[in-house]
């Protein structure tokens, strides 16, 4: 497993930019000697840029004043370990492990839109499960993508873990068979892939729901988890793929790619404010070992560093 202090540095790493974006302005405003409206409202801006969102970022000033009042604040400086406090407070309630050992197998199904980032994170997914010694196998139920087998089969053979799928076909009959196999062969954790699709394509959303009852039905009371992966340069607009897929799907977990590609690493805070479903994962490179479980308060410290 990656060190914890190799993964935190890999993290602020990965959010340099999105921390340049909310320090460039937070460091001249944060030194500023008092506190006044003009130092919130610019404040607001700064956040505003970091995409944390209108909701959120409201919400936080709300708090931050209050509190600045109620401690009797008088030095801007002062409010930067404040801020990050309340931060940490709002980004707390997205931490949950999945812990694959309560089922066996443990079945995963994995979505997302086209560009998410949704088969690479699956793949990474499959090394830190096996990282865990956990045995792994992944399902092709991508049958929609030209190509979406052989890159999934890829990522099978670099991680040495088993592949079930089909050339074209159903995606509900390669899931059942996938379940089938772990089954027989013990297999801890199975992920399976889905089409990439846009909340605005019903039948695709149609599609995905039948993959979980094909699923419930080769296993009662699987899929035990429904992961989402987003791509956090999208931003705000993430929000709106997190509602619409949680609707059609009941989602239990979180995946957020390529924030070392984005300066809109805020959005969690977004997520935090207006659906807080738990960010299992987050990912901060193209390498293996660059997707991790969240934790708040590295994410803070990172942000804020």
């Amino acid at each position: 497993m990656l060190a914890a202090t190799s993964w935190a540095a890999r993290l602020k790493a990965g959010l340099a930019r999105t921390r340049e974006v909310l320090n460039a302005d937070l460091g001249t405003l944060l030194a500023r000697r008092g506190i006044d409206a003009s130092l919130f409202d610019e404040l607001e801006s700064a956040l505003l840029a970091a995409d944390c969102g209108v909701e959120a970022t409201r919400s936080l000033l709300d708090e931050l004043r209050a509190r600045a009042k109620a401690a009797n604040l008088e030095d801007g400086a002062a409010l930067k370990d404040l801020l990050k406090s309340a931060v940490l407070e709002r980004l707390r309630p997205l931490e949950r492990a999945l812990d694959p050992g309560a089922h066996k197998p443990c079945v995963i199904v994995v979505a997302g839109v086209n560009g998410s980032g949704k088969t690479t994170s699956i793949g990474k997914l499959a090394k830190y499960f096996q990282s865990g010694g956990r045995t792994v196998m992944l399902a092709a139920g991508d049958t929609f993508r030209a190509a979406a087998r052989e890159q999934l089969s890829a990522w099978g053979e670099r991680n040495g873990v088993p592949v079930i799928g089909q050339q074209g076909g159903d995606p509900g009959a390669v899931v059942f068979d996938a379940v089938a196999a772990a089954r027989a062969r013990g297999i801890d954790v199975l992920i399976a892939d889905t089409a990439g699709r846009l909340p605005t394509q019903l039948h695709l959303m149609e599609e995905i729901k039948k993959v979980k009852r094909v699923i419930a039905k080769a296993l009662p009371g699987a899929p035990h988890e429904t992961l989402l992966v987003l791509d956090a340069g999208t931003g705000q607009n993430a929000l709106a793929q997190v509602k619409a897929f949680d609707e059609a799907l009941g989602l239990t977990g979180l995946v957020l790619t390529k924030l070392d590609g984005s300066a809109k690493g805020g959005v969690v805070l977004g997520i935090a404010r207006q659906r807080p479903i738990p960010l299992m994962f987050v990912g901060v490179g193209e390498g293996i070992d660059d997707l991790r479980p969240f934790s708040a308060a590295e994410f803070a410290e990172a942000l804020f560093d």
